[in-house]
């Protein structure tokens, strides 16, 4: 038989133990103050000894209290994990994935067949609106973003691949350009959604951004990209993105590809991390982007 202190103690002192006050941790758990100072007494009452050190701002962890809080937390921790893919439906699951339409088209949706194939218990439903509050609001359960830490609070992001990006034209474009300067006076392609890339590049690479002649933006990153092979100037784009365009010489890269602040991510909230749909889905683009998840 276990000799375990009373759980619901352990659950309602891991709480405390996180935000270091007892009201906040009741409000948070939806119990009055009262009920969990009773809590808090019984398990020091229990393990003999106090567990926190009462002052005029909250509450402080006494050593035995640190002791108690690290098993605690990992014993928690195993268990939610445990219970969240004891809840995977039969049926199936669906997770709702917002992400630029320009990462959907070209990266995600020429990969899908396979996440598919290999989930196929899990549907993704896909949607190009969606930022951080529509994660921490539950109206989405991922998202992928083009940005840069540091991360918003209660977000667990995984980074997918660097946005690398560089100026690419048709193959038969001329004069072809050697060196950034060779694009001054060039009409130069962009995205609404993107409309400081061309400025970012040439800061990178030590050219006045005032110098650049942006001549036409595009809804969206396709359309762009085919402006480029119709040769009606020379786009920016981000490499992981241009990459089938440039396996098949419709587009060359005659300057490569500079890494920015930003990369591409995939943020979910970090108390659903563990999720079985969601930890699926990270694996998932994990293994296709050779990264570590964060």
């Amino acid at each position: 038989m276990r000799k375990l202190p009373p759980l619901n103690a352990i659950r309602i002192f891991d709480a405390c133990a996180q935000v270091l006050n007892f009201s906040v941790a009741a409000r948070d758990l939806c119990v009055t103050h009262s009920a969990v100072s009773h809590q808090i007494r019984q398990l020091e009452e229990w393990v003999g000894q106090p567990l926190f050190v009462r002052h005029a701002q909250g509450v402080a962890l006494t050593p035995a209290g640190q002791l108690l809080h690290r098993a605690a937390a990992q014993s928690l921790h195993l268990l939610e994990a445990a219970g969240q893919q004891l809840r995977v439906s039969p049926q199936g699951d669906t997770v709702t994935l917002a992400a630029p339409g320009s990462f959907l088209a070209l990266w995600l949706i020429r990969r899908l067949e396979h996440f598919e194939r290999t989930h196929p218990a899990l549907r993704l439903q896909l949607q190009t609106q969606g930022d951080f509050q529509d994660l921490a609001s539950g109206r989405i359960d991922a998202l992928v973003v083009s940005a840069h830490p540091p991360w918003p609070k209660g977000v667990a992001a995984q980074t997918l691949f660097a946005d690398r990006a560089g100026p690419v034209c048709a193959p038969d474009w001329q004069p072809r350009p050697g060196r950034p300067a060779d694009l001054l006076g060039v009409p130069l392609l962009y995205t609404l959604s993107r409309q400081d890339a061309w400025l970012d590049w040439a800061e990178l690479q030590g050219l006045d951004p005032g110098r650049l002649s942006l001549a036409r933006p595009f809804d969206n990153l396709q359309l762009m990209l085919e402006a480029a092979v119709a040769r009606l100037g020379i786009a920016i784009a981000p490499e992981q993105l241009a990459r089938r365009e440039l396996a098949q010489g419709r587009l060359v890269a005659p300057l490569g590809f500079a890494s920015g602040p930003s990369e591409f991510a995939l943020c979910m909230l970090a108390n659903r991390r563990h999720d079985a749909p969601l930890a699926a889905l990270s694996a998932w683009m994990q293994a296709q982007t050779g990264t570590s998840a964060a």
